[in-house]
Order: C-alpha cells, then sequence, then structure tokens
C-alpha cells in the first residue's frame, strides 16, 4: 500500500513538472508575442510561394517562435494565400498563425499622383501592389475596360483622381479600374457637374485644361487666374499656345525651354490647333481641376514668366503689354545665364 502510494506521489509530482515544463513551453512559443520588435513587421505573400517561402520568412523574424507554427502547419493544412501581412508586436504565433490561414491582410495606401501618361502612372502603381505595371497598362488600354469607364484612350488620364485610396495589395487590375472609376464619379459632385456645365465644358474637357494648367505652375494660388486665361482665349477662338502641350506631342517630357513650338504636327499641339486637345496631356492634380471650375474671370489672354524666376507669371490683356513683360524676361533671363 504504502508502496502504491510513493508511486502514486511520483506520478503527481511527475504529472506536474511535465505540465509545468508544457504550460512553459505553450506560454513561450504560442501565448507570448511572436516578435520581439516593438513595430510591425510586413510579410509579402506572393501567387507563386510556398509553405517554405513563407517559413523562411517567418523564421527571419523569430527562428524560435516560428516552431509553434511549423508545428500547426503539421497538424493543420495550410496553403499560402497572397497577401500583405502584417504581424504587430502584440500578435502572438497562434494570432499569426490564423492570419495567414484565414488571409486576413492589413490594407495599403494606395497613392496615386498626377503624371505625364496612363504608363507612368501604371510605373508608379505597380511597385505599389502586387501586379504588375504592363499588365496593368494592357488592362487599361484594353477596349471592354474603355467601354466600362465610357472614355477612348485619349480622355482616359481624365478617369484618374490623383489620391491616397485604401485597397488590398492583391487587388487585380480589373477590381483596380473599378474602385478608381467609383473615385472618379464620387468626385464628380453635381455641384461640379453643375460649374463645369456653366463654363460650357464636359468633364473631360475640364480635365484636359486642368491638366494644361497642372504643367504651367505649381503655384496653387496662379491656377484659377491661368485657367481664367485659358477660357478667355477658348471663347474668343484663340489658339491656347500652351507650352505643355507641344512637349506632350513630342513625349519628350525632359525638356525645360521649349523651342520652335509649332512642332510636330499633332493635334495635341496648340500652337497649331485651336481649342482644347483630344484629351488631357497630364493626369490633374484635384486642385488643378478645381482651379478651372473656379477659374479667376479677368481679360488676360497673355502670360509670361516673371523675370524673378518664381515659377509664377506676368499677366497681360494686350499683345504689347505682353510683349513689355516678355522682354523684362529674356533681360533676366540673359543676365543671369550670360
Amino acid at each position: 500500500m504504502k508502496v502504491r502510494n510513493i508511486f502514486l506521489i511520483i506520478g503527481i509530482v511527475l504529472f506536474l513538472i511535465l505540465g509545468g515544463i508544457a504550460y512553459y513551453v505553450i506560454n513561450f512559443y504560442a501565448l507570448t508575442p511572436f516578435s520581439d520588435s516593438q513595430t510591425s513587421h510586413p510579410l509579402y505573400i506572393y501567387k507563386h510561394d510556398t509553405q517554405t517561402s513563407v517559413a523562411n520568412q517567418l523564421s527571419e523574424i523569430n527562428p524560435q517562435k516560428f516552431k509553434a507554427i511549423a508545428l500547426m502547419w503539421h497538424f493543420k493544412d495550410y496553403t499560402p494565400r497572397p497577401g500583405k501581412y502584417e504581424i504587430t508586436p502584440s500578435q502572438n504565433a497562434i494570432d499569426v498563425f490564423r492570419m495567414l490561414r484565414n488571409g486576413q491582410q492589413k490594407p495599403i495606401n494606395l497613392v496615386v499622383n498626377p503624371a505625364w501618361t496612363v504608363e507612368i502612372m501604371a510605373s508608379r502603381l505597380a511597385p505599389q501592389l502586387m501586379v504588375d505595371s504592363a499588365e496593368l497598362v494592357s488592362f487599361l488600354n484594353d477596349t471592354t475596360t474603355l467601354q466600362l469607364m465610357n472614355c477612348t484612350p485619349e480622355t482616359l488620364p481624365a478617369h484618374f483622381i490623383p489620391n491616397t485610396y485604401e485597397v488590398y495589395w492583391t487587388i487585380t487590375p480589373k477590381q483596380l479600374v473599378e474602385r478608381l472609376e467609383k473615385e472618379y464619379k464620387k468626385f464628380w459632385t453635381p455641384e461640379r457637374r453643375q460649374k463645369a456645365e456653366k463654363l460650357g465644358l464636359s468633364q473631360h474637357e475640364v480635365s484636359t485644361l486642368a491638366s494644361i494648367v497642372c504643367r504651367e505652375t505649381n503655384n496653387k494660388a496662379e491656377m484659377p487666374v491661368i485657367a481664367g486665361l485659358y477660357l478667355n482665349r477658348l471663347h474668343k477662338k484663340m489658339p491656347l499656345q500652351a507650352c505643355p502641350t507641344v512637349i506632350f506631342a513630342r513625349k519628350d517630357f525632359s525638356i525645360r525651354r521649349l523651342t520652335d513650338p509649332m512642332n510636330p504636327d499633332s493635334p495635341y499641339n496648340t500652337y497649331r490647333y485651336a481649342g482644347l486637345p483630344p484629351g488631357p496631356i497630364f493626369i490633374p492634380s484635384i486642385v488643378a481641376i478645381d482651379a478651372v471650375l473656379n477659374a479667376q474671370k479677368s481679360e488676360y489672354i497673355y502670360m509670361c514668366a516673371k523675370e524673378d524666376f518664381s515659377g509664377t507669371h506676368n499677366f497681360a490683356t494686350t499683345y504689347a503689354e505682353h510683349q513689355r513683360n516678355a522682354a523684362k524676361y529674356q533681360r533676366a533671363f540673359k543676365q543671369r545665364f550670360k
């Protein structure tokens, strides 16, 4: 009887010891924070990733704590789900495993910036997403896509409103276009559409004029003035004679000082052809679009860069006044770069 009691006591002690060890192991590997860092770790899983490649990424963060996840993978089937995940300082191994197994991605902030062309814009969007830039450009130029967006290749740039959008890293080209088109329609509120109608312009034409304004100045306060000037020229049936349209027609965006503005012969060259170009020469900023919609009324029909090289302009209502402004700029230019 005594022997039996001794064995019972030993068994209980061993059970407690093993239980304590098991508790410590589970607590250390599975229930304590997976990362030792106080900052979050991004984790990108691509379409081609395997359980092994994902395991390698996790091991780099914490090789010891990863053993708990590896054990869970052993007992539960895990197929990598593409996405951008974020391992926070508060997550333990179980949290991380569940997040990856359930595909609980962390949204990203997709930044859409103004750009000369749709191709350039796509090349800037692609590095922020899992999508390839060539794949994105191909989808944007597809006839079905253009029909969906109710636009032509020329007016397509008008449908991208520069802003920051919360999306998933794995968003497909189709999903991205649908999201951006939704934002485009949301941007064009009844108030904005009414202002465009009063100007006698379509939404595409507003964006086209805004794209010129956007390339003429970076000075936000000047944008409504320049927009008003170009509207005056349109109403007078005068060629816009906007240098940025020639640069766009040449597809040489490195040009800083334009010479021979009559070349090339292109519908985008507003020195050759009156009226607006076929579509935006640049994906304009919201500020530039609103500058057109709220254009400043004036009699200005000419402008010239200021002689102080501030990036702003002198405006004129007569050609003689414009010539005087141009002469001031030329003198300052020769003096500065002699």
